[in-house]
């Protein structure tokens, strides 16, 4: 389809398997990149994240130049973005993984430690769970994909959230405003309804 997305290269996110996925969902020119010239050049951009909230805002920060270039393209050309469990997380105002840490403040909200208030349900929220739209949006559809976190975001406004999840009480599943979208899970790993969300997130005209 030609397209080129920028997945950002910042040591933290399993790329490999995210660029295999945007490729089978259509996309015909994936970057796999840590330069912010490549990022103001794509027509959208794509941030995973693996890990801690702290070491991969850290790891973000200290590419010289990548988050005003995110900021740019993103926030004031309006190109598509995603990010993906991590990259979503660092969308929020701040997370409390390891201390708190300022995220990008793109959405607001806070990124908190689970707390099922079923006993029975284990940390990390892993497996496959329902996602549930609350209100309409063309990447987001109801389904189940592939979770794998300890830590979620709380505290945003109603009107960003996308869809929830349950585990042992509700979790934020998918965020978004404007051109931006998050989602908790790993389309990577959710088989065809990933392949479906990232095939949606290619072909989006906000």
């Amino acid at each position: 389809m030609g397209r080129e997305v920028a997945l950002i290269d910042y040591g933290a996110g399993n790329l490999h398997s995210v660029e295999n996925a945007l490729r089978a969902a259509g996309a015909g020119d994936v970057a796999v990149t840590a330069d912010p010239e490549v990022v103001l050049g794509a027509e959208r951009i794509v941030l995973p994240g693996v890990g801690a909230f702290a070491a991969c805002m850290n790891a973000l920060s200290a590419i010289p130049g990548m988050i005003g270039a995110m900021e740019e393209v993103v926030r004031d050309h309006g190109r598509p973005f995603l990010g993906i469990c991590v990259g979503m997380q660092l969308l929020a105002d701040a997370g409390e993984e390891h201390g708190r840490c300022a995220g990008l403040g793109w959405i607001g909200g806070t990124v908190r430690k689970l707390k099922p208030s079923d006993p029975s349900c284990k940390i990390p929220h892993m497996g496959w769970n329902d996602v549930r739209p609350t209100r309409a949006h063309p990447l987001i559809v109801p389904g189940e994909a592939y979770f794998l976190h300890s830590y979620a975001i709380e505290d945003i406004d109603p009107a960003l959230r996308l869809a929830t999840t349950d585990h042992g009480g509700e979790i934020v599943a998918a965020v978004g405003r404007d051109t931006i979208v998050g989602v908790q899970f790993h389309p990577e790993k959710s088989q065809r309804y990933g392949l479906d969300v990232l095939s949606r997130f290619l072909e989006w005209k906000p």
